[in-house]
């Protein structure tokens, strides 16, 4: 079992974060976008919070430079990157945002290259990058004479908030600060909680009070609080752990393909031929940025 532990544990994974997308879709369905992101991390943190007092040695953060590092996670990593990914996606089906969320590892190189001179990109890698951009136009099949339509919105949000996750990976990564991982996503949960609820109450967004007694909302916040992101960032850990990064990132390709099937078989959603072409587009640009990683990987294997 030990061998086949990480195989078993990736695919539940890919599983999980690819079904949360067809989740966001139904609960859109009854909460406002930006309120729903911030219940679901209200949940989530306050059980991220338990498992950090349960297995890091500091649960708490500690110093200016870890609290540095936990604001900017709640503010890019959880509240930048769900409010565009929910609000974007009452007008996108769930394949679409999550090839689109995708691109999060492509466009982390791509401002790594910045902020980081040493991790200077091959003009292969500068060709991954465009690439993936190119992805993007691809889904949105902008229209020169309404560039302000309301599908090519919802994808321009959606590209946004895999922006603020790519940017905030970044930007983690230079603070540098020693602080647990189970430590840091607990606080930056709550803390975007609480940022998006603030921003909820800003936009005046109303809600039904008939949400709260449909089985549909409710199961789609419990599993997105419980299975998606406690339990799954449960399994990131540890699969970060065994796999390393690289290999994690892989998630983000397999989860398409499952909320691709997922919504299909769930909310009837069609994959559109230049949504497929967009995911390839956005494929090979990762494989392109991350090739010698990637050979590496291959390499650390077959050893």
């Amino acid at each position: 079992m030990s061998r086949s532990r990480p195989a078993f544990l990736f695919g539940l994974l890919s599983i999980l974060w690819g079904s949360a997308f067809v989740a966001i879709s139904a609960g859109l369905e009854h909460f406002p976008p930006v309120l729903f992101a911030a219940f679901r991390y209200d949940i989530a943190g306050l059980l991220m919070l338990g498992y950090a007092a349960y297995a890091a040695e500091n649960w708490l953060p500690r110093g200016r430079r870890e609290w540095y590092a936990v604001a900017v996670g709640a503010v890019f990593l959880i509240a930048g990157y769900h409010a565009f990914l929910f609000v974007g996606q009452r007008h996108t089906t769930a394949a679409a945002a999550a090839i689109l969320v995708s691109l999060s590892p492509v466009l982390t190189t791509g401002f790594s290259r910045v902020l980081f001179p040493a991790d200077a990109l091959s003009s292969a890698g500068l060709g991954g990058v465009v690439l993936g951009l190119l992805g993007v136009a691809i889904i949105a099949q902008p229209d020169p004479g309404d560039l302000f339509a309301t599908d090519v919105v919802a994808t321009i949000l959606v590209f946004l908030a895999a922006t603020a996750f790519a940017l905030g990976s970044v930007l983690v990564r230079r603070i540098d600060a020693p602080i647990e991982i189970e430590t840091m996503e607990a606080w930056s949960m709550l803390g975007g909680a609480l940022v998006m609820h603030g921003a909820s109450l800003a936009i005046r967004e109303p809600i039904d009070p008939s949400a709260w007694t449909a089985p549909e909302a409710i199961g789609a916040l419990a599993y997105l609080a419980c299975a998606a992101s406690a339990v799954g960032f449960l399994l990131y850990f540890e699969l970060l752990e065994r796999l390393g990064a690289v290999e994690i990132n892989m998630v983000s390709y397999v989860a398409p393909i499952v909320a691709a099937v997922v919504g299909w078989l769930y909310l009837d959603e069609a994959i559109e031929p230049a949504t497929a072409v967009g995911f390839a587009c956005i494929a090979t640009g990762f494989l392109l940025v991350k090739r010698e990683a990637i050979r590496r990987a291959i390499a650390s294997v077959g050893r």
